[in-house]
């Protein structure tokens, strides 16, 4: 006997769930709602209308009504609001945002995936302001409409995630003037602020007028005004601070919702009511390093969670691993890539840990394209077990990133990574590649070959007049280095003994921390043990002051910046 499916919202989750369920069975009736007049759309690619990479915005439309009955025998109503569920009855009430009509539809099986909403803060004055969202295909062709009729002096971004960073990068590349504002002290909250640095400096050498750790107060007609007290004329603002879970309709359904303010589902995406499912943006997950529950509004999970419910209503059992954030962003001539947890995350939980970072490059050197990679991976202590890493870099970011993901997945250690056999060829890749690179090091690390300080410490210690050991050429000397170090060549090293302390730390750093490893190695076999690698090197540290440095004005700790 056939049956009757509804799906609310379609997008990434619900229209997945119902192509997969007619894939698996050709009776049952299958009906999906959207709210909204497009049912599945690309809004990943949204902010790349702005720039024109995206020619026009009917593009952005993947899958049209007639579509989806013509190619799947499902009916896709759009313009067509869901405004109640009655769970006794199992119907649901629904409103035609265009006639007024209202009805109701019953059904055997009902899968929720309404999403999430942008947030939209009662910041005073926002009523003088013209402010948008960038949520769906509607929000994006108002925007772009409204800044061609404008023609903003300046467009002014609330917010430095994924969406606000993206939307940025590609008003700039229309040629507007952009300030992005972000509340928190960084950009993108996936990576550590000593990552996010690197990004700082390429959005302002891009041109974006970057505000972080500073909130908006308040708007006027035209103009931001800061909690600072600085203000500035902006005609457009455009809020991406972040979404929030649509759990209206489950929560008058009396569906339970979860800690986190999202749909509590279980590990089969079954609500509290076992006749109903939920999906995507508006649903909770459990993360299996965190041992707890987290909201993650990514593309990816919600089409992997639209193929579990329609399994699971079909009796096909259902792999429930959980989720732990995998990631990609283009920062203008920057990629960026991050998977697990980082630092920040790991400040609010009790798992002893350490981390690696690293500048090599991407492939072999003598490749004209050949970039470096600042790749960072973060491992429990003792067991070594990865539960975290990040990459930025000019190159390819994601393919690496993508291994450690696959590798926590598998609960590998770093001790892993050293063995992995990963594709080789000049101008893909090195014989060691980043993550092995990463996995050797780390390992040494997590066995106490030797120790480690991370560049967000070296100004403390030049203020205090620690001794650091640059073991750079002449050349790199000359062109930069750290104010108050001493310099000896690694080639040098061993004849100069003499000059290097025993009673006291030595830092010691190269360019990329490659060198400084070999000379902390040479050092404890000539009996210093109180020798510490700085991690990332010169380059990493000067990506890590040059933002704050030309933001505060404070005095550098380098004589000049190294960033090619």
């Amino acid at each position: 006997m056939s049956k009757r499916y509804l799906i609310v919202g379609g997008v990434a989750g619900g229209a997945s769930a119902a192509a997969r369920l007619r894939r698996l069975n050709e009776d049952d009736q299958i009906i999906m709602f959207e709210k909204g007049p497009h049912v599945s759309f690309s809004n990943c690619s949204l902010p790349y209308y702005l720039s024109g990479v995206v020619s026009r915005a009917e593009n952005l439309v993947l899958m049209t009504p007639e579509k989806f009955r013509k190619q799947y025998n499902i009916e896709a109503r759009i313009n067509q609001e869901v405004i109640a569920i009655d769970r006794r009855k199992k119907e649901v009430t629904v409103k035609n945002l265009l006639t007024g009509e209202i009805y109701r539809e019953g059904y055997d099986k009902l899968i929720l995936s309404p999403g999430a909403r942008p947030i939209k803060p009662p910041i005073p004055g926002i009523e003088k302001a013209n402010v948008f969202t960038v949520r769906n295909v509607v929000d994006i062709e108002k925007l772009h409409n409204a800044i061609r009729e404008i023609q903003p002096t300046r467009i002014t971004v609330v917010g430095g995630g994924f969406i606000g960073i993206e939307v940025a990068e590609n008003l700039v590349d229309a040629g507007y003037t952009v300030a992005l504002v972000e509340a928190l002290p960084q950009v993108l909250g996936q990576f550590d602020l000593d990552m996010a640095q690197i990004l700082h400096k390429e959005l302002i050498d891009s041109g974006v007028e970057l505000t972080v750790a500073d909130r908006v107060a308040a708007f006027d007609a035209n103009e931001v005004i800061l909690e600072s007290g600085k203000r500035f004329t902006s005609e457009i603002i455009i809020l991406s601070i972040g979404v929030t879970p649509e759990n209206e309709l489950a929560k008058e359904a009396g569906l339970k919702i979860g800690k986190t303010g999202a749909i509590w589902v279980d590990h089969n995406y079954i609500t509290s009511d076992p006749d109903i499912y939920a999906i995507g943006d508006a649903i909770q997950v459990y993360n299996p390093i965190m041992r707890d529950y987290f909201t993650l509004a990514l593309a990816g999970p919600a089409q992997r969670q639209a193929r579990a419910v329609a399994n699971h209503i079909h009796n096909i059992p259902v792999f429930y691993p959980g989720y732990i954030g995998s990631s990609v962003v283009k920062v203008f001539n920057y990629n960026a890539a991050a998977t697990g947890l980082n630092e920040h995350a790991l400040a609010n939980l009790d798992i002893n840990y350490d981390f690696v970072k690293i500048v090599p490059k991407d492939k072999v050197g003598l490749m004209p394209d050949s970039e470096e990679l600042h790749f960072k991976i973060i491992f429990e202590k003792p067991t070594g077990r990865i539960i975290g890493a990040q990459a930025i870099g000019r190159g390819n970011v994601d393919k690496r990133i993508d291994v450690i993901a696959t590798a926590i997945a598998a609960k590998a250690t770093v001790d892993h990574l050293t063995y992995l056999e990963l594709c080789y060829a000049p101008p893909f890749g090195t014989a060691k590649d980043v993550v092995n690179m990463a996995g050797y090091v780390a390992s040494n690390v997590l066995h106490g070959t030797f120790k480690q300080v991370n560049i967000t410490e070296i100004r403390g210690l030049v203020e205090q007049g620690a001794f650091i050991l640059d073991v750079r050429e002449q050349y790199e000397w000359d062109d930069g280095h750290i104010i108050g170090a001493k310099h000896i060549p690694l080639s040098e090293l061993r004849e100069r003994l003499d000059e290097i302390p025993r009673d006291e730390p030595v830092y010691i750093h190269c360019r990329s921390g490659q060198r400084s490893y070999n000379a902390c190695m040479a050092l404890q076999n000539r009996g210093y043990d109180n020798v510490y690698n700085i991690a990332g090197g010169y380059i990493g540290l000067c990506f890590n002051e040059y933002f704050t440095d030309q933001m505060t004005g404070r005095k550098p700790i380098v004589t000049e910046y190294d960033f090619e």
